[in-house]
């Protein structure tokens, strides 16, 4: 249960306004969480709710307003045809539920739409005991992705039981105050399961810890912004990387994001570049996505080049206008989004890499940095 939101499979209920949609959400997560009513346009906002949804995990249930202004129940409207067509488009699963068996059934047109579009079709009635529940689970473990059955690792792959895995984390203007940022709980988290070795230090006191270990580390993990220090004071024979590169691997398609990175060397003056950041946050006086990597790849290319920010779960419409794309360290974003960002970018034919992945780009250690991890 304290799996964070980015981290679980993310399951949204979509339909037009009275469809039964949060009578199922209730049903399904054994709760009261949306407010049920004869009345259309009840659910205005989104209701997420965290929880464990056995056989498949840990989820977030994601209850949504009617997509509709107005419409018949027992018929497929042109509205839901679309958006069904464009959930496909994202190579997203679709469990097409038929609610209110009770009231009637769906035409037989509409009911094969459903069949040859979607990916499985079930019929139920929110007020009527069925075998819903069982065949709805027995659904999503089929349709999800294998890595939310067989979780994927961080690095446990690369640092074995027994061995010592330095963290370097700058404690820095971004670093929120008594805490560690989510990929950093995160990956100390699966050393400590696997039974691994961690240590944990900042950058201003690395040289020291590698002095004073009489085995050496494994691997050291650092945070992007303090890669070009750290990567002086760790030796060529230990291997490197960062937390957002570790992530880029985790939720993303590191090979793409790897590739991405080389289209730096081909930027021209004028070029646009997108920063993408998952979530919202106010940015602080030597933001990494505003002003540091902005003024890393300056310094890099020699280029006089225009960066221009993007914030939240949407993505722009107008990326064609973009000779590269850098997203954020996705921390607070689940890999199915990652993933369907990286395939909008690959289908308009501009490069995308992230954060960790462009900063070692621009120090000059990126085949250092990915070799943990990936075969150049």
């Amino acid at each position: 249960m304290n799996t964070q939101r980015g981290m679980r499979l993310h399951i949204g209920f979509f339909g037009k306004r009275n469809a039964g949609k949060s009578s199922l959400v209730n049903k399904i997560s054994g709760q009261k969480l949306s407010i049920v009513s004869d009345i259309k346009g009840t659910t205005t906002d989104a209701v997420q709710k965290a929880m464990e949804l056995l056989p498949v995990g840990p989820v977030l249930l994601i209850d949504t307003a009617g997509i509709d202004d107005e419409g018949d129940n027992k018929k497929l409207s042109e509205i839901e045809k679309e958006f069904i067509k464009k959930i496909k488009e994202n190579n997203s699963k679709i469990i097409s539920v038929i609610n209110k068996t009770d009231l009637g059934e769906l035409n037989d047109e509409d009911e094969e739409f459903l069949k040859n579009n979607t990916d499985k079709l079930l019929k139920t009635s929110a007020i009527k005991e069925d075998n819903f529940i069982f065949e709805f689970k027995k659904a999503l473990v089929e349709l999800s992705p294998d890595e939310f059955i067989n979780q994927n690792v961080i690095l446990s792959d690369i640092v074995k039981k027994d061995e010592i895995c330095i963290l370097v984390i700058p404690i820095d203007k971004e670093a929120p105050k008594g805490r560690i940022i989510l990929p950093q709980v995160n990956t100390l988290r699966e050393l400590l399961d696997n039974n691994s070795i961690s240590v944990v230090c900042n950058e201003k006191e690395l040289e020291k810890t590698l002095q004073i270990l009489k085995t050496p580390p494994k691997l050291v993990v650092v945070d992007s912004q303090a890669f070009r220090e750290v990567s002086k004071i760790v030796p060529d024979d230990i291997m490197l990387t960062s937390f957002s590169i570790l992530f880029a691997r985790l939720k993303g398609d590191l090979k793409s994001l790897y590739m991405g990175a080389k289209k730096i060397d081909d930027l021209k003056d004028n070029d646009k570049i997108l920063v993408l950041e998952s979530c919202t946050h106010h940015p602080v006086e030597d933001d990494i996505g505003r002003v540091k990597i902005p003024k890393l790849i300056r310094e890099y290319t020699k280029k006089e080049l225009i960066f221009e920010h993007f914030s939240g779960h949407d993505f722009p419409s107008n990326i064609k206008d973009y000779s590269l794309i850098i997203h954020c360290g996705a921390c607070m974003t689940n890999r199915r989004e990652i993933l369907n960002r990286i395939e909008i970018a690959n289908k308009n034919n501009v490069p995308m890499t992230n954060y960790g992945i462009a900063i070692a780009k621009a120090t000059g250690i990126l085949k250092r940095a990915i070799k943990p991890l990936l075969d150049d």
